[in-house]
């Protein structure tokens, strides 16, 4: 016999005894303890109709089939309405079956007790396991929870009541006046967020969880940074989804990342705008396997297109983000391509017609492209060059260029190539039924090669993590923020415009190795230590986003602005590309006189600023 059916059997004798105990202390209680003024067959017929309505009733709601260990105010309801049910029923049956007579007073009381006798013995089961089971504290961390709401309360139970978890949870931290020194599913609310230092001093606290799902980004952001001043483990029930759909669970708590200390709000879409140039038509992504031509094909799956071009040089991350998509019933095209080959990209043009063209493609790492000027020309400013050309010839509606604020007065020969590349665009664009376009925004949080990704390697190696410099600030975004607002921005593209798209605050470079410290549970210069190496060749202290001649203008959507077309002539831009194309393979000094022939501001990574935007840790 199965565990299962051995407990159902188990509820069941209980509720039989618990039922004909109530029935014939009903009729005792009636008469006052004179057991010969009891009419036996009147209690025996009662007892019965009570036992079979409420076994029926009780099977019908599932009672038997509860994890009493949980049980809440809804399981509460279920028997007061199947107890109700039954009483009433076997009740009503004693009127029409022949010489049975039941006083109403019985039948009310017997309804009382059983209600008490069954819902009592269920929420014992509840009692037993939230204050027997673990009474031994020993191995158990003891638990800190943010947030004394719905959210918490569920996190609270939770952690009582899970046997598998080693978490012991203490008390609530809430800023509501009203809940505090109250107790809360019987535990106590210690403090306000000012007093989360205190209380994690005060009981040794190790874990804290930090469960306001709906509280806002930036608030959230706050707290958290109250509580990297301790030295407890911070997780974190990250959406109110989890909440809604009933998914707080111990497997839905997960570590404090670094997107959490940034405290941007999620991007809101303009979702009919992307829909009316996205939906039915054919969508080409460049770079498709890369961190942003990904995420733009995952988020272009949810507008419909006729087809999806996943077009990449590499065929592992071609094969994956192809994998990862083909559930979605859209028609996928995976390509291996390189846009540096002209021809084999025409043949891609002429084949599939794309009407919107996402140019994510790109060689992108500053040091790399430093020590491979060539390559970085090849692939940014002639690979660039082709895709847009072929858009333009085969009259592709949007052309959106994925594009870096490192283009922006560059030092560098990677954020040089971006800015000929929007130059380019911006040329095409005066004379092209394609409206061309650019999006410029900083770095993005947990991309291939990015620092987030090497900080974490190096501090599961034991360090040193290695910050570049002391005052090295940089704009960071999440990949599908980033994502997200490309595709908004060509809604509004017209043609020849820069987008610019809100980083939020700077972030300083050696605040975030010291948080991702913190966030492992070590102390940054204690267990690991941060090193400075010196800035690269080819870095800035600091981005920007815009040219001074550029200006800025807003859009409709609050996160994104228009940097003014600069004037630009197609037939300079021209000559200067055919000499630059003409000394590919040359030594860099050569490579860097042209390109600041053609960029002006390119200042050959020789501009120095003591310029700081951030205050220090």
């Amino acid at each position: 016999m199965s565990k299962v059916r051995k407990h159902m059997i188990l509820l069941m004798v209980i509720d039989c005894v618990i039922i004909a105990a109530c029935v014939a202390l009903s009729f005792i209680l009636h008469a006052n303890g004179n057991l010969n003024e009891i009419a036996l067959p009147d209690a025996l017929m009662f007892g019965v109709f009570s036992l079979v309505f409420s076994f029926i009733t009780f099977y019908m709601v599932s009672l038997y089939k509860r994890v009493w260990q949980f049980a809440s105010v809804g399981e509460m309801l279920l028997i007061f309405k199947s107890v109700t049910i039954s009483l009433a029923l076997a009740y009503l049956l004693t009127f029409v079956w022949p010489g049975i007579y039941v006083p109403v007073a019985v039948a009310l009381n017997s309804y009382l007790l059983i209600l008490l006798g069954t819902g009592g013995s269920r929420f014992a089961v509840r009692l037993v396991k939230d204050h027997f089971i673990k009474q031994d504290l020993s191995g158990f961390k003891k638990t800190l929870i943010i947030g004394a709401g719905q959210c918490g309360v569920i996190v609270a139970r939770e952690l009582k009541s899970n046997v598998n978890s080693n978490l012991l949870a203490v008390g609530f931290i809430d800023d509501d006046p009203l809940k505090l020194h109250q107790n809360v599913v019987g535990l106590p609310v210690l403090g306000n967020r000012s007093h989360i230092q205190e209380v994690v001093l005060q009981y040794k606290i190790t874990e804290i969880i930090i469960a306001l799902p709906s509280v806002s980004r930036r608030e959230v952001s706050e707290i958290i940074s109250i509580c990297k001043r301790t030295n407890a483990n911070l997780k974190i029930i990250p959406h109110i989804n989890d909440l809604l759909e009933g998914k707080v669970t111990m497997k839905s708590l997960r570590n404090v990342e670094v997107e959490d200390l940034l405290g941007r709000e999620p991007v809101v879409l303009e979702s009919d705008g992307i829909k009316d140039y996205i939906e039915g038509k054919v969508v080409l992504v460049t770079g498709a396997g890369g961190s942003i031509g990904s995420e733009l094909c995952r988020q272009l799956v949810n507008f419909k297109p006729s087809k999806l071009l996943l077009l990449g040089h590499g065929e592992n991350s071609i094969y994956q983000i192809h994998r990862e998509l083909a559930p979605t019933g859209i028609k996928l095209i995976p390509i291996i391509a390189d846009i540096q080959d002209r021809a084999r990209m025409e043949d891609v043009f002429r084949k599939f017609r794309p009407q919107v063209v996402f140019h994510a493609a790109a060689h992108k790492h500053v040091p790399l492209m430093e020590e491979n000027p060539s390559e970085a020309i090849k692939n940014n400013v002639f690979g660039t060059r082709n895709v847009a050309d072929l858009a333009d010839r085969f009259t592709a509606e949007k052309f959106v260029l994925v594009s870096t604020d490192k283009a922006v007065n560059p030092t560098s020969i990677m954020g040089t190539t971006k800015r000929i590349a929007e130059m380019y665009i911006q040329c095409l664009a005066k004379q092209s039924k394609t409206s061309f376009s650019a999006v410029r925004f900083g770095n993005v949080l947990g991309s291939r090669g990015s620092v987030i990704p090497l900080f974490k390697e190096q501090i599961a190696k034991g360090g040193p993590v290695t910050v570049t410099h002391p005052e090295m600030i940089r704009y960071f975004m999440t990949i599908p923020e980033a994502s997200r607002l490309v595709l908004q921005a060509g809604a509004y593209a017209t043609g020849g415009e820069i987008f610019i798209l809100d980083m939020g605050e700077p972030v300083r470079i050696a605040d975030l190795a010291h948080d991702l410290i913190k966030l492992s549970g070590l102390e940054p210069n204690v267990d690991i230590m941060i090193e400075f190496t010196g800035i690269r060749t080819g870095e800035k202290l600091y981005e920007e986003l815009l040219l001074n001649e550029e200006g800025m203008t807003d859009t409709k959507h609050d996160r994104i602005f228009i940097g003014k077309p600069t004037n630009l002539d197609r037939e300079d831009i021209e000559l200067e590309l055919r000499r630059l194309e003409r000394i590919l393979g040359q030594d860099k000094e050569m490579i860097q006189e042209v390109l600041s022939r053609i960029v002006p501001t390119y200042s050959n990574g020789k501009r120095e600023t003591n310029k700081v935007l951030v205050p220090s840790i």
